[in-house]
């Protein structure tokens, strides 16, 4: 098991070279035997739609009902969908079998506590600690568990959706949008169609199947976002609409046929929540710029957090946040529940169009553009020695420690930190024009090499 990744977002492998149905099983059968800790003794199961989901969802059954767990399984269903079945069933918590945006030979599983967030380092570490020491075996004097369905956790979903506060319906309906819609051939197809559909828009999708043959690379950045820019060209369409696998990233391209970025998405629903409810808004590190340029707007604070959705979730909390998510897509509302969903950030981006009468386009035009730039490299043998060098190198930036090490100055800022969901470094500058932040990265990678 020494391939696999470890971290916040859950375990995560290549399937049958690092993530096995044995793998599987064992992480399964230890969070059975914490889950319960968290009252119950339910959890509930989901998968997205790759192709080694149906093994390892069996694998993940059985070894929890091994341990006395009774299983909820809810099949192929978006994330989010999956963590409000276990707020909805009062469960213990849930397992989600998806590997959000890696690519095709990826698998992961995802741990819910039972308020509906991903399990924090401390639970976390505790299962880990199962899995290193063996103690996964047994039933511990429980009989086996049982197994029921859930066909109703994606109507609850779109459901909830309709009924936020900040989603008018009526003005939404009016405006008759044509979305273009690209599901990658993920979980997307089980929700989003239909959703958009009730919101009146004319629907026109590439990829709306759930089979799990990805056509593109998952992650829904604009390089990988051809074919649906060219859809929105064809079509007319009001907005282009991408998700990754798992639904829980929304990245949206412009009605010329511009993908605009994924954190632009997040900036707009934030523009629509506070135009109706003043707040704090909690972000993570490698968030842009541009969600602080409309947050200063409505005169609230932004808090940041380490990036994960756990992580900005337990920020949001701190800080009684009216809305929040990470910048590559993720929005999380707390009005529905505290985790990335795509459903919502689409219904918002709409709202956010239909009352204002203004253009994806125009509100992209109208904020202050900044360029992100993203960047991978070898994980360096030294990172602490390579933070220590690059806070002398940069003496006139502010530091963040709180994941990896962020240098900021009043308009740009470089985020350099070791991937929880790849075995790499990600580097991340964002500033005014693409030369000052390919800058920015050149520095960070140059320090990391030499390190």
């Amino acid at each position: 098991m020494s391939g696999l990744i470890r971290s916040i977002s859950g375990v995560r492998g290549i399937v049958d070279t690092d993530l096995t149905a044995e793998v599987v099983a064992r992480y399964a059968a230890a969070f059975g035997r914490i889950a319960p800790e968290g009252g119950g003794e339910t959890v509930v199961l989901a998968r997205d739609s790759r192709t080694s989901g149906p093994m390892f969802a069996a694998a993940a059954r059985g070894a929890l009902q091994s341990v006395g767990i009774d299983v909820i399984d809810c099949g192929l269903i978006a994330t989010p969908t999956a963590q409000l079945a276990v707020e909805h069933h009062q469960a213990a918590g849930g397992i989600i079998i998806s590997a959000s945006h890696n690519p095709v030979e990826w698998n992961a599983l995802k741990f819910v506590g039972p308020d509906g967030l991903f399990l924090d380092w401390a639970s976390a570490n505790r299962l880990f600690e199962l899995v290193d020491t063996g103690s996964t075996a047994g039933m511990g004097g429980k009989g086996l568990g049982t197994l029921t369905t859930d066909a109703d956790a994606v109507r609850r979903h779109v459901e909830g959706v309709l009924g936020l506060p900040f989603v008018d319906l009526d003005a939404i309906r009016a405006r008759g949008f044509t979305v273009a819609l690209d599901c990658v051939r993920g979980a997307g197809g089980t929700i989003l169609p239909e959703l958009l559909e009730r919101l009146g828009c004319r629907v026109v999708g590439i990829d709306l199947e759930t089979d799990g043959c990805f056509t593109r690379s998952p992650e829904p950045v604009p390089a990988n976002l051809s074919r649906l820019q060219e859809l929105v060209r064809n079509e007319a369409a009001d907005v282009g609409m991408a998700v990754d696998p798992d639904v829980d990233r929304l990245a949206l391209v412009a009605e010329g046929g511009e993908a605009i970025g994924e954190d632009y998405t997040l900036a707009f629903a934030v523009r629509a929540v506070l135009d109706r409810r003043l707040g704090p808004v909690a972000v993570n590190l490698s968030t842009s710029q541009v969600v602080e340029d409309v947050a200063a707007e409505f005169g609230v604070e932004v808090t940041r957090a380490p990036v994960g959705e756990a992580n900005v979730a337990r920020a949001m909390v701190r800080v009684r946040a009216v809305i929040g998510g990470e910048g590559n897509g993720g929005v999380m509302l707390p009005d529905l529940h505290l985790g990335r969903d795509a459903p919502v950030a689409a219904a918002l981006v709409l709202d956010l169009l239909a009352r204002t009468g203004k253009t994806v386009g125009g509100l992209t035009a109208a904020q202050r553009r900044y360029v992100i730039v993203k960047a991978k490299a070898p994980r360096a043998a030294d990172l602490e020695q390579a933070y220590q060098a690059l806070e002398e190198r940069f003496g006139d930036a502010a530091p963040d420690r709180q994941d990896g090490l962020r240098l900021s100055w009043s308009d740009q800022w470089l985020h350099i930190r070791p991937s929880g969901t790849e075995p790499i470094v990600r580097l991340i500058a964002e500033a005014p024009d693409a030369a000052a932040a390919d800058r920015l990265i050149a520095a960070g990678r140059a320090i990391l090499e030499r390190e």
